[in-house]
């Protein structure tokens, strides 16, 4: 007969265990409704690794019925010390709940008790009925139970590192008999469940009585031999709180539970409900571990049996079944397509799939004209990489229909992986695996065998033909239909051709500036020496941070669980009293400036002396653009050294120039519109100056008054603020007033634009209803935490809602602008060609004699975009605020923006 083993799961102490082991990567763990999930994910970790080692026959997770137990009846301050749940663990506990029944393990809690009775009771009976019984918990109190059957295993670190507490145990590290440890505890007491004990008596004292006198009772009934008097003293004093806590810390193990053993049968995983729980908590990992009987993967039986053909010189004529419509996918080996490596590629449809490694044959009449064809409709995922990887073969990609990674993104934006494994399996589709299972990842990284990775590719193919009704129709639903075809798509058209085309980087400019820029530093370094009195490690910020506040004795605004703070926001506050701060501060920025960008743009040139940056157009909420590799986006422009790096920008030809057209003020303009505000309104139609005209509403000036330059930064910061949905607080740090007066400013504001604070009322209303905002073009983001019962969390996804539309929508205009301006470029047959999209700003390069065209081209094209796009003026009927754009020109990027 097989041994019965049960395993006991503490399922409170477990729980708050997993929260805190992941706390600080809480905001990583949530899923698509915006649940934290943190706990749930290391609870079920723990899980698995607990079922894999124990083996159990039968399993029972316990937890608290509520706050009061029997134990608050006996003493009032039973756990009142304790701080309040966080919310972000208090939401995730049901479905904690819901994992252990999709897991086949039984739950189960009891009024009155704790989850430590409801164990203490079972683990007795099953003890006496002959099982072994396995206790799993965060809590060492369980350790009183255990026996030659009952083994307690304590989580040490996070929930995985386990202690196991047998009586042999006890005794080797303890000195003490597990039924000994209710008497340590009635004696030292218990902070965390905040019952006394016996004043002035600590463990080591504690376990030295016990040994003495076997337990609490046998101490008092030999209190006269006690020696020490103090001791002696606190111990009669004490006397009835040492029982009362021996009472308190006692496990029952006669609670009258309801459950019997023959309930407690370990099912097993319910596969169907453990799959749909793993999607709704988006663990892609779990997904992809769970098991079969028969031991393979469960993602990879949903994997489809497919066939191909492989493809060769010889059979190129079968691509003649492929008419009108393909899938085609370039296999890759690194997300950055400029240089990655080019695997194979795969070409067909549901009925017929070709793959081959042989990238020669692209160039082959028969694939050549079904990819060049714009009247052949050609589905992707990632138009931008296969566009590129296909000109790096002399094919232009053209007739490009469905693209699943910028229709995924765009029906919720939440949906930005770039993997098509990744996106399939968030969409519901698990018939193709991510690149990572299959690969690997860094040094693991490894090609399979051919007919491996065709399946894998054939899959990929599959999962973009598969999911591409069901996707289209659901752009329809949302009324983006028209934002896919009229925007984006024709938009990973145009940053694909500026990416390709890339921008010249002058290598000697850079080298140049990170001499000058290490001769400050080296400076800068010598100054904080000769200040601090000694060499130290001035990036260490534990070496900076003992030197500052404890040879230096400057004050220690906060402190860290390994030491000073040395953040910046730290140092800024302590930077007008101590000139070594400001030396730090600027070292800090040099040697950033040489790192991040000196020596990370030189890097990133290619062999055509330019940089390749990638947009990464499916990454953010609100629809901006990103730059990576290297990212031109956050060049530094606050400093004059950080400005100087634009200067080895340069135009790829002679006699060519550099070309910026950037809008102004974009955001307040697109927020005057929607909210209609007639006074916002009115200053731009005058063509006034914003943050002048903020400044006089808000500091209650006369019209004729002289606004200061520091006036109107502070007017300029709640303009801004508020398209950026900033605090009181927020205003008050970015611009050094009091959150009195920042708050007293914002309020003032919105009595002067009134219209702007019924839009931002309505938005948040909207967004309540709805559970979503939208731009202009009907770009939407969800915003799950707006209903949060959680204060922070719904202040926070209110701001969401105030500034996602107005961010959004000035997206949304400089997109249109770019397609239209590539357009209108090409009609005319001019040279110049864009290069760059920097936030608001548009860069191109053109030869001198198309510069004086340009100067008044470009602008006409961006001013009027909102009037010319189709896609933007027929979803905004009104839009009456002028759109204003500043053009300049000059041999670098740094001169043009003098």
């Amino acid at each position: 007969m097989t041994e019965k083993k049960l395993v006991l799961i503490d399922g409170n102490s477990l729980t708050y265990k997993a929260f805190f082991a992941l706390y600080t990567s809480i905001d990583r763990f949530t899923n698509q409704d915006g649940l934290h999930t943190n706990a749930i994910y290391g609870f079920n970790r723990m899980l698995d690794d607990v079922l894999a080692k124990q083996q159990p026959t039968d399993v029972l997770a316990a937890f608290d019925a509520g706050k009061k137990t029997f134990r608050n009846k006996m003493y009032d301050g039973y756990k009142s010390g304790r701080a309040k749940m966080p919310d972000e663990l208090r939401e995730q506990f049901p479905f904690v709940l819901d994992l252990l029944k999709a897991r086949g393990i039984k739950t189960y809690e009891l009024k009155n008790y704790e989850a430590d009775d409801i164990i203490g009771t079972t683990a007795r009976l099953a003890d006496e009925a002959g099982y072994k019984v396995e206790i799993i918990t965060g809590d060492r109190d369980l350790t009183q139970l255990c026996s030659e059957n009952v083994t307690v295993n304590v989580s040490k670190k996070g929930v995985s590192e386990i202690e196991a507490y047998t009586p042999e145990y006890v005794e080797e590290n303890m000195g003490i008999r597990p039924d000994q440890i209710i008497d340590i505890k009635g004696l030292q007491g218990d902070n965390s469940d905040n019952y006394p004990g016996v004043e002035k008596v600590g463990p080591k004292t504690a376990i030295k009585l016990i040994k003495e006198y076997e337990s609490i009772e046998g101490i008092y009934q030999n209190i006269d031999k006690i020696s020490g008097k103090k001791l002696k003293e606190h111990l009669v004093n004490d006397e009835e709180q040492a029982y009362l806590s021996k009472k308190l810390a006692t496990i029952d193990v006669s609670a009258p539970i309801e459950i019997k053993l023959s309930d407690l049968q370990y099912q097993g995983p319910q596969s169907t409900e453990l799959i749909d729980f793993y999607k709704k908590m988006n663990f892609k990992s779990f997904l992809q571990s769970m098991t079969t009987e028969n031991g393979d993967s469960q993602m990879g039986a949903d994997l489809p049996e497919v066939e191909y053909t492989t493809l060769t010189a010889d059979n190129l004529s079968e691509l003649e079944a492929l008419e009108g419509e393909v899938v085609f996918n370039l296999e890759l080996d690194d997300e950055n397509y400029h240089q990655a490596n080019q695997l194979g590629f795969v070409i067909g449809n549901q009925s017929n799939w070709f793959v081959s490694q042989d990238l020669t044959l692209l160039n082959e009449p028969e694939i050549q004209n079904l990819l060049e064809d714009s009247s052949v409709k050609v589905d992707v995922f990632d138009t931008k990489a296969q566009i590129i990887g296909l000109r790096r073969n002399g094919l232009h990609l053209s007739g490009i229909n469905f693209d699943l990674l910028l229709v995924s993104y765009l029906i919720n934006t939440l949906n930005n992986e770039d993997d098509i494994g990744e996106v399939a399996n968030r969409q519901g589709y698990y018939g193709v695996l991510p690149d990572e299972d299959v690969y690997g990842k860094g040094k693991k990284f490894k090609v399979p065998e051919p007919d491996e990775l065709f399946q894998h590719m054939v899959r990929k193919a599959l999962a973009i033909s598969s999911l591409k009704e069901q996707l289209l129709s659901e752009l329809e639903k949302h009324q983006q239909s028209e934002l896919y075809r009229k925007m984006e798509l024709p938009l990973a058209a145009v940053l694909a051709e500026m990416e390709f085309q890339g921008i010249a980087v002058a290598a000697a400019t850079l080298d140049e500036l990170k001499s000058k820029f290490t001769e400050k530093v080296d400076e800068y370094q010598q100054k904080i020496y000769a200040e601090a009195g000694t060499e130290f490690n001035i990036g260490s910020p534990k070496q900076l941070g003992k030197i500052l506040f404890e040879e230096m004795g400057l004050p220690a605004i906060k402190k860290t669980k390994t030491g000073y703070s040395t953040a910046v926001d730290v140092l800024e506050q302590l930077a007008p009293n101590y000139p070594i701060i400001e030396n730090i501060l600027n070292y800090r920025q040099l040697t950033k400036l040489i790192s991040t960008y000196l020596d990370g743009i030189k890097a990133d040139i290619g062999s055509d002396n330019k940089v390749h940056t990638r947009y990464l157009q499916t990454l953010t909420q609100t629809g901006r653009l990103s730059s990576v590799d290297p990212n031109l986006q956050n060049i530094p422009v606050r400093t004059e050294e950080g400005r100087k790096i634009r200067e080895a920008f340069i135009p790829s030809h002679k006699g060519w120039k550099l070309f910026s057209s950037d809008y102004s003020q974009i955001e307040l303009r697109v927020l005057a519109a929607i909210s209609g505000d007639e006074h916002m309104k009115a200053a731009f139609a005058n063509d006034e100056d914003i943050h002048a005209v903020t400044a006089r509403k808000i500091f209650e000036l006369d019209q004729d008054a002289e606004v200061t330059p520091d006036l109107r930064r502070k007017a300029k910061a709640v303009n801004f603020g508020i398209v950026y949905g900033i605090s009181s607080y927020g205003l008050a740090h970015n611009t050094g007033i009091s959150n009195q007066d920042a708050k007293r400013f914002i309020e003032k504001y919105f009595i002067e634009y009134p219209g702007v604070k019924k839009y931002m009322d309505d938005s948040v209303e909207f967004a309540k209803e709805h559970g979503y905002i939208e731009t202009i073009s009907h770009r939407r983001r969800y915003i799950p935490e707006i209903n949060s019962k959680r204060f922070q969390q719904r202040q926070f996804a209110e701001r969401i809602a105030m500034n996602s539309p107005i961010q959004g929508s000035a997206a949304d205009i400089i997109k249109a602008a770019m397609i239209k301006m590539q357009a209108v470029l090409r009609e005319k047959g001019f040279s110049a060609k864009i290069l760059l999209q920097i936030h608001d700003e548009l860069i191109l390069e053109a030869p001198e004699s198309e510069i004086e065209v340009l100067k008044d081209l470009v602008p006409k094209v961006m001013d009027s975009i909102m009037q010319t796009d189709d896609l933007l003026s027929s979803a905004v009927k009104n839009f009456d605020v002028p759109l204003k754009v500043d053009s300049h020109s000059g041999s670098n990027w740094y001169v043009i923006k003098e």
